[in-house]
Parts: C-alpha cells; sequence; structure tokens
C-alpha cells in the first residue's frame, strides 16, 4: 500500500490503477501532453494537471476532460497516487520531493536533473517510503533497439568492440510553433543545452553495456543558434564492465534529422537508424556473409512512449520492475555530468561511485 494514510488495493491489481488511483501531470508542455493523452489512451480514469501557465493546463484539461488544480499546494493537497515530473530540468528534483513527502509515486522526464542537487535526499525519501520510480527512456521501447539488444545477447557478432551513438537535429525545427530560444533547451537556468536534453544517446549505451567507468568529452557552444547553452557534444566512453569503446555524437546543428546506433563485433556489425525505424544486421560465419534486416516504415514513434507509459503502470501494480529506477538515473547522471567536467579539464576522468 502507498504510504500516504489512503488503504489501497493489492499493488499486483492493475485494475486499481487504471481506475482509482489519482494521477498528477506536472507540467503541460509537449511531454506532459503526451503523457497525459497516452494515461487517458490506455484507460486511466483519474487524472490532474498542473502547470504555472493556467492558460495551458486548462487547454490540456478541455481536451482530454480531465481536472486542473490551481496552484502548487493544491496539486500536493491532491495527494495523488502517482505524479509524471515534465517540467524543466531544475524543477525536477524540488518537485518530485514535495510529491514524495506525500507519498506520490514518480515518473521523472529525462534528464533526471540538472544537477546531483537534492538527488540523495529524494532517494532516500524514495526508498524510505516505498515508493515505485521511473524516469524517463522511451528509446528503450523502440523494436529497433530491443532487436539490437537481443542479438548482441544472442552474440550475433561476436565479441562486441566498439559503439558509436549519433544523434543531430536543428533546434529551430523541434517545435516550430515556438520561439527556439525560449524553450529550456535553449536556457541554463532552465537546466537546457544538448548534452542532458539528448541524454538518450547515453542511456541507449548504458542499457546495452552497463555503468560507465571513464569518459571524456569535448563541449562546444558554436554561438550560431543564438542561444546560451551547448549545441554540440562529443564524447568517448569506458565501461566498468564491458571492454566496448563507446563514442557519442549530439548536436542541434543537423539540418537533416539523424538518430543511429553503430556496433562493431569480431564477426559482424549492427546498424540502427530511428529514421526509417530499420535495424540491419552484417556478419561473416563459416558458411560464408549474412545480412538481417529489420524494418518497421510504418512505425508512430508515440508507440514508444505508450509502451513507456504502459510499464509505468505494471511497476505500480507490482507486476514488472522499473526498467529504470531513480537509482540508475542519478549513477548515469553522475556520468554524464562528469563528461561536462572532463572537457573543462580536457582530460579523461573516472565517473566517481555512487553511494
Amino acid at each position: 500500500m502507498s504510504d500516504n494514510g489512503r488503504t489501497v488495493a493489492p499493488l499486483n491489481n492493475l485494475l486499481y490503477w487504471l481506475q482509482e488511483a489519482r494521477f498528477l501531470v506536472v507540467g503541460c508542455g509537449s511531454i506532459g501532453r503526451r503523457h497525459a493523452r497516452n494515461l487517458r489512451q490506455i484507460g486511466v480514469r483519474k487524472i490532474w494537471c498542473y502547470d504555472v501557465n493556467r492558460e495551458r493546463a486548462e487547454d490540456l484539461a478541455q481536451e482530454l476532460r480531465i481536472k486542473t488544480v490551481p496552484d502548487w499546494d493544491a496539486a500536493l493537497d491532491l495527494q495523488p497516487d502517482a505524479a509524471l515530473i515534465c517540467t524543466p530540468p531544475v524543477f525536477h528534483i524540488p518537485q518530485a520531493q514535495a510529491l514524495a513527502e506525500v507519498g506520490a509515486h514518480l515518473f521523472i522526464e529525462k534528464p533526471l536533473a540538472a544537477s546531483l542537487e537534492g538527488v540523495a535526499q529524494l532517494r532516500e525519501t524514495v526508498q524510505k517510503r516505498g515508493l515505485k520510480t521511473l524516469v524517463g527512456c522511451n528509446f528503450r521501447f523502440h523494436p529497433g533497439l530491443q532487436q539490437v539488444r537481443a542479438w548482441l545477447e544472442e552474440e550475433r557478432i561476436g565479441q562486441p568492440l566498439f559503439a558509436r551513438a549519433h544523434f543531430g537535429q536543428y533546434l529551430p525545427d523541434w517545435h516550430p510553433w515556438e520561439d527556439y530560444r525560449q524553450g529550456y533547451s535553449a536556457r541554463r537556468d532552465l537546466g537546457g543545452g544538448v548534452l542532458l536534453d539528448r541524454i538518450h544517446e547515453f542511456d541507449t549505451l548504458w542499457w546495452l553495456f552497463g555503468p560507465f567507468a571513464r569518459v571524456h568529452g569535448w563541449i562546444v557552444h558554436t554561438g550560431t543558434l543564438n542561444i546560451e547553452t551547448e549545441d554540440l557534444v562529443e564524447a568517448w566512453v569506458t565501461f566498468q564492465e564491458s571492454p566496448v569503446r563507446a563514442s557519442v555524437h549530439t548536436d542541434y546543428l543537423n539540418r537533416e534529422y539523424t538518430c543511429t546506433l553503430e556496433i562493431l563485433g569480431t564477426t559482424g556489425t549492427i546498424r540502427w537508424s530511428y529514421a526509417p525505424h530499420r535495424v540491419e544486421l552484417y556478419r561473416v560465419t563459416s558458411e560464408g556473409p549474412e545480412r538481417l534486416v529489420r524494418a518497421w516504415p510504418q512505425y508512430d514513434g508515440n508507440m514508444m512512449y505508450l509502451q513507456e507509459m504502459w510499464h509505468f503502470l505494471k511497476v505500480l501494480a507490482g507486476i514488472e520492475d522499473s526498467l529504470k529506477p531513480l537509482e540508475q538515473a542519478e549513477a548515469l547522471l553522475r556520468a554524464v555530468l562528469t563528461v561536462r567536467e572532463s572537457a573543462a579539464q580536457d582530460r579523461w576522468l573516472d565517473v566517481p561511485p555512487g553511494p
């Protein structure tokens, strides 16, 4: 049962979470709207939303026929069973901490935070109150990357040796309906910048090869976009439990959307591309060369978010373990922040151990 004084049905009763539990969506921007819509599509009945911009919250509430709360105090007074934190990164930890203290289980969008400040306290509160957590990791639900993981587990390319994750997209194209210079990606005070904004690439490597051991970063602010934050990152990674070496490239500059992963092994190569949702394996066996291709040309990108939210509900119901709990997200954040520090010092750094 939730540690908020209310007696609830057993956690393995998914119907409770669909029909009776109170969900609060904090932040009604594009990602908050997406998660709220997906909760509705899944069949969650009781949803509230909150945003400092009342008009934005009311607009979402009207679209989905859900309720709003007028202010932050009212959001806490609601004592939701679960909360989704979908605000800019600098607000994630203080908002999650306040909601954890009233007994809410937590879904926190990526990145977990803009810094490690307050994360240890949140972890202690979550552990003390027995709360479930999931930090945003939607790409782990993409069928192409799931196929990559399966091929690696099957040792289809022998021993993996090197991986390259690459993302690039022109920032003004992300949300063409608004001034990109006012969005959190462009602002230091909100925790923006491509390093944390595209933590997805680091997360994918962590998911496939385990915790990072050492990192070296190169962080660039080209000034061409008239934003405060870095717009290009190059990083190199080694792992604690794998001999693989990896590189990560992310940028806000590429005029053609690029999101790919390449893995080289002793007997073959795997290549994945988000668009057009295709993964390819090429290897050489005793019988000669072999090429396997899996493609999902009609794939709807919202499906990975929908499956992510289904996973959160199953975590709440005790059916599945969290694929990315707070502790793992904290360790990943520590590693990625070390990339920033290594760039400032222009040298390899060991990733500090967690608590």
